[in-house]
């Protein structure tokens, strides 16, 4: 095919303005970038985990709601392990009291509940006493510790959330009221966290483990600054070690390095102009972008070289690379940045940033490709080196590998691929916010051992009403949310259930002289309305009970904590406790909190995507046909770039099986990576039945010889990058990344084997009908590369 004179005259004035003017070109790409790049200034963390739900989402809508009315849970739970084996001795009590003591003077904290400061109450004489547990604790003789154990493990409120059944491992939960006015406030609670623990831990044999809402919130914050500390450096190593491989020349590989540098760089700072937040999700733009910012080099430096091997000037060579690169890399980074671009479809804010951020820098990487890598390459004395690349050749030699084994080919590379595909139903739709962070991070290790020893950090918290001011006295309401509680306390799933019907019982108990005959709730709202309002008035400051009820006593809460789980059964937990609500009373409740949250992002977000990705298809599908200009061959492409995509996820349901809410991105992003490919073997196989009047069989040797090298460095490079990636210890950007570099496998075999096939199969136009679908996409041999 043969592009048009006046396309071919507009990039040879392009190619030789560039050329003429490479110092200022130069300068001003940098400049530009530079002045992109600051506006990183602006860039922010985002730390709360609240940020993976948009502002419309009704799990989130619920649960701000329930915050609203009573106490908020965001908190550390502050773990004590003694070294003995047991809570209940004089230095483990001390350090309980010294800890619980020492929480309330933490930023921001509101409230902190213990084993220490536990409002026991009980009678002395007509008198109802409500004092903490444990005062002075270290002084405790034998029968006091052994009087404080048998009321702790006899308290609902205690056992199963700070305190375990063999009174191994307690707590201290700290509650916290965030201003949200500051980035740094969940890092200034976790540092005093951690300053206490360490000063615990060497005060006392004991073992102090942190967890809780705050403890997540910070670990997403630190495991995003441990990837950017880490992947970053191991990327550029591995893009400076390929480039240098396959140009073999010190200024070609740093100028793709400062190429990949500065289109980073810009990309972080227009997100900083934007007004983006990074989140552990969009902190994996970096390596994103400098993994596909690369590829644009490539082509250009594979061309230029191969230009000069055939006895070009560098200047020369030069405008060969940029008349013939031009189209195709535009088209390719287009395809790319529509992928990313779906991302905005889903229901995770932070994949919208990522999908932003990589588009912009998908995009400024083919500005600077065209610009800033020509003028340096007119600048720096590169040569190019005699040697033809054996890579060419086994290119070559794959060629007439495919050709002569056509039919078994398309057998066994659609067979395979399609099979993989029909296990994409092995997968499910589940989340689990502690399973993102691997073993290497102190908070999922902490949070695993809590949740095999003390309680589960995942609950369900209902807001239940009785429809009027002071109802919650009502002895008919109060039976109600008791055989709710109590028909919780039997699943198999829940650890702990907190509940105020549990003080009731027990005030009810104390004003009938502690006699256990009475440890049930009152039956009179009368007299239930006073019990609640001599206990309330014999609390202390910090420990009212609004954790449980809203001001005007209209409605109690109730929290159900459980064990370890995918949060698809936390989900169906939930959904059974609203169902026993509707069959057995007249109230209706909604199971809230970060678990609920998270149990439906998966699915909700897989949804999206599927419509996102479809969307992406159908753009990318009619960018491809009208560069190629061929609707057949478009057509074609079809295949190749959609059965990678079915089949790493066929591969991912044998091997993994579970996809989350950052694995049901790749539909999008990985299509707009895995069309790249296909672009560049078609536009030189139509170029070859186009302009060099070639047949199918010649076409595709052509192809091979020519672009064949140039896709495996590209993939490989791009494999690379997302295995480097996969290396995070945040499971949502591991697995996103395992599962696109698998994609990309999958392409880069389909592209080499499938594709050439169906091109045998489906290609029938002879060479007339060809000739007249001209494409603007095309490059020259480009798989001349350097030894």
């Amino acid at each position: 095919m043969v592009q048009s004179d006046a396309f071919d005259k507009h990039i040879g004035r392009y190619a030789d303005l560039i050329i003429r003017q490479r110092w200022w070109v130069m300068l001003a790409a940098i400049a530009a970038s530079f002045l992109l790049a600051s506006g990183m200034r602006f860039i922010g963390f985002d730390n709360d985990y609240r940020v993976f739900f948009s502002k419309d989402n009704p799990h989130l809508k619920a649960f701000e709601e329930q915050q609203r009315t009573y106490t908020k849970n965001d908190n550390i739970l502050f773990t004590i392990t003694p070294n003995n084996g047991n809570v209940f001795t004089p230095e483990t009590l001390a350090a309980i009291e010294q800890v619980t003591e020492e929480a309330w003077l933490m930023p921001f904290a509101l409230r902190v509940d213990s084993v220490s400061n536990f409002q026991y109450s009980h009678a002395s004489g007509d008198e109802l006493i409500v004092e903490d547990l444990v005062s002075n604790g270290a002084d405790f003789s034998p029968a006091q510790l052994q009087h404080t154990r048998e009321v702790a493990l006899s308290e609902p409120f205690l056992v199963g959330q700070l305190i375990n059944r063999e009174a191994s491992v307690t707590a201290v939960n700290i509650t916290f009221q965030m201003p949200e006015k500051s980035m740094d406030e969940t890092p200034q609670a976790v540092a005093a966290a951690r300053q206490l623990k360490d000063k615990i831990e060497q005060a006392y044999p004991v073992t102090v483990n942190l967890s809780g809402v705050v403890m997540l919130s910070n670990a997403f914050f630190e495991s995003s600054m441990n990837d950017m500390a880490t992947l970053i450096p191991a990327m550029y190593l591995i893009i400076i070690l390929v480039t240098f491989a396959l140009v073999r020349s010190v200024g070609a590989t740093l100028s793709t390095v400062l190429v990949i540098f500065l289109s980073m760089l810009g990309a972080m700072g227009a997100a900083g102009f934007a007004g983006i937040k990074i989140t552990p999700p969009s902190s994996s733009a970096t390596t994103i972008i400098m993994t596909l910012a690369v590829a644009d080099s490539i082509h250009f430096l594979v061309s230029m070289f191969a230009g000069m091997r055939k006895g070009m000037s560098r200047h020369d060579a030069i405008r060969y690379s940029i008349k013939i690169n031009m189209a195709p890399i535009f088209l390719t980074s287009v395809t790319t940045a529509v992928g990313f671009l779906s991302m905005n479809f889903s229901d995770a804010p932070p994949f919208h940033d990522l999908g932003n951020i990589t588009a912009f820098g998908v995009m400024l990487a083919f500005a600077l490709s065209v610009t800033l890598l020509p003028a340096m390459m007119a600048i720096i004395p590169v040569k190019a080196s005699a040697s033809q690349s054996r890579f060419g050749n086994w290119m070559e030699a794959l060629g007439e590998f495919v050709l002569a084994r056509r039919k078994p080919i398309f057998y066994i590379s659609s067979l395979a691929a399609l099979a993989l595909a029909a296990a994409i139903p092995l997968n499910t739709f589940d989340d689990n916010f502690v399973g993102y962070f691997d073993k290497s991070v102190e908070f999922r290790t902490d949070t695993d051992y809590i949740n095999d020893n003390l309680t589960g950090i995942y609950q369900v918290q209902f807001s239940l009403s009785a429809g009027e001011d002071y109802g919650v006295s009502d002895p008919e309401f109060l039976n109600t949310v008791n055989g709710f509680v109590e028909w919780y306390r039997s699943q198999p799933e829940v650890t702990h259930v907190n509940s105020f019907t549990d003080t009731f019982k027990r005030i009810n108990k104390n004003m009938h002289g502690d006699d256990a005959a009475y440890y049930g709730l009152p039956k009179e709202k009368e007299l239930a309305a006073q019990y609640l309002l001599l206990y309330e008035l014999s609390l202390p400051e910090g420990l009212d009970l609004n954790n449980q009820m809203d001001i005007g006593k209209s409605s109690t809460q109730v929290i159900v904590t459980l064990k370890d789980m995918p949060s698809s059964k936390i989900a169906a937990v939930g959904e059974r406790g609203r169902n026993w609500l509707l069959q057995n009373s007249s109230l209706e409740s909604y199971g809230v909190g970060p678990a609920v949250m998270f149990a439906y992002i998966s699915e909700t977000n897989m949804k999206s995507m599927l419509f996102g990705t479809f969307v992406a298809v159908i753009i990318i599908s009619i960018l491809i046909t009208l560069a190629l200009r061929n609707v057949r061959i478009g057509a074609i492409s079809l295949i190749p770039n959609l059965l990678p995509l079915a089949a790493a996820f066929g591969l991912w349901g044998v091997l993994v099986g579970e996809v989350n809410v950052a694995v049901s991105m790749v539909s999008g992003m990985a299509l707009g990576i895995v069309v790249d490919d296909s672009v560049h073997f078609l536009s030189k196989y139509l170029r070859a039945r186009n302009n060099e009047g070639m047949g199918v069989e010649d076409a595709i040797r052509y192809a091979f010889s020519t672009v064949g090298v140039a896709i495996v460095v590209t993939s490989i490079i791009l494999i690379a990058g997302f295995s480097v990636l996969a290396q995070s210890s945040f499971g949502m950007n591991s697995g996103m990344a395992i599962l696109t570099a698998i994609a990309i496998t999958m392409a880069l075999v389909l592209d080499f084997f499938l594709l050439p096939v169906l091109l045998l199969k489906l290609d029938k136009t002879t060479l007339n009908e060809t000739a007249k679908e001209e494409s603007p996409v095309e490059q020259t041999t480009q798989a001349e590369v350097i030894a």
